[in-house]
């Protein structure tokens, strides 16, 4: 394929300015959510065990939305520099702010509320460490706010990441973000063999766990050269597609089991990941494409940071509560995700489209006053 058709056949594909969406994104994100929701509901009473041979898929579905972030944080920023030829550091964070914090700290105002009526069990090391987005550095954290160490990482990046691409530039900011994903296999190796014994061992610190999102951003980066060569193009058919598939299981499953796989074979399950995500936006329109950009998955995809943030308290395996005996955990769990997503996150929806349009609008400004 030459590079005119490599483009005209990625156009349709790319989001707008204005538009956070990519096509399948939200259809992946409905497979990563799933893979939380059957990883935490494994063991919960009703529900039995549940072993689908690919090792923790709980993690595996938080590091196939951590690859996503990378690439679609990556690619909007990416965006806006090519639109205006700079990237506002305030508006973003303004739009992250509106995305994130309203339903976190929701979600953590209830559970304040239910420890304050003696329902739960927290510390106050938990609030702290929640609110401050820093849980990934917090030793035996309570069942509830355990899952935030994920939010907590997704937080640093987007503090972290968009500095670089400003002041480094987008070039520079690959090579840093190429650094990261080298850096994270040392900082893996030194956990695993300087802090075992402490609390800290095999915490997901920002470092360990940081070229999962690298390699998304690196993807977003890379994306259009990628598509003009031919032996890349090749791993988008279905035989190479699912060998690709089959090696991001396999190394899943071993991972829990050897040292190695989790230090040297991280990055490799990444890339396997990030190949599959461009397969899966560059042909939206294929069988698998259609399955991911159906409404009612893409919908599950949207709702996925409501249901991330509120199944924790009732797919837990630990308590013999009847709302955390299964089916009605899983019932309760999406309701409390759709009650999330329509009183507090929807209602938001059009400030941050507000938002991303003044970041775009500065281009067309910054235009018509230099003619």
């Amino acid at each position: 394929m030459n590079s005119t058709a490599s483009r005209q056949a990625d156009a349709p594909r790319k989001a707008s300015p204005a538009s956070s969406r990519l096509n399948s994104l939200d259809g992946l994100r409905a497979i990563s959510i799933a893979l939380v929701v059957l990883g935490h509901l494994d063991g919960t009473r009703g529900f039995g065990r549940l072993n689908l041979g690919i090792g923790d898929y709980a993690y595996l579905g938080v590091d196939v939305f951590f690859v996503i972030s990378g690439f679609l944080i990556t690619s909007l920023l990416i965006s806006e520099f090519e639109t205006t030829g700079s990237v506002s550091l305030k508006l973003f964070y303004a739009r992250r702010s509106l995305r994130i914090f309203p339903a976190s700290y929701t979600y953590l105002a209830v559970i304040s509320l239910l420890w304050f009526w003696g329902s739960i069990h927290l510390k106050a090391a938990d609030l702290w460490y929640s609110l401050t987005y820093t849980v990934n550095y917090l030793p035996e954290r309570s069942k509830e706010i355990g899952h935030l160490w994920s939010l907590s990482v997704e937080e640093q990046f987007y503090l972290l990441w968009p500095l670089t691409f400003v002041t480094l530039g987008p070039r520079k900011a690959t090579w840093a973000a190429a650094c990261v994903v080298v850096v994270a296999v040392f900082a893996r190796a030194a956990n695993r063999f300087f802090l075992m014994g402490t609390p800290y061992y095999d915490l997901h610190m920002f470092p360990m766990v940081a070229d999962s999102l690298a390699m998304g951003c690196l993807l977003a980066r890379l994306r259009g050269w990628l598509q003009e060569q031919g032996w890349y193009l090749r791993l988008f058919r279905p035989g190479p597609s699912l060998l690709v598939l089959a090696l991001v299981l396999l190394l899943s499953r071993y991972s829990e089991l050897y040292t190695v796989v989790v230090v040297i074979g991280t990055p490799i399950m990444n890339l396997g990941i990030a190949i599959l995500i461009h397969r899966s936006v560059y042909h939206a329109n294929d069988r698998l494409g259609w399955v991911l950009n159906w409404k009612p998955v893409a919908f599950v995809g949207v709702l996925s940071y409501s249901l991330y943030l509120w199944q924790q308290p009732f797919l837990n395996r630990t308590s013999s509560a009847w709302v955390t005996a299964f089916p009605q955990n899983l019932v309760l769990a999406v309701a409390a995700a759709l009650a999330s997503y329509f009183v507090v996150e929807k209602p938001l929806f059009g400030l941050r489209q507000r938002l991303r349009v003044r970041s775009i609008g500065r281009g067309s400004a910054q235009s018509r006053n230099s003619a």
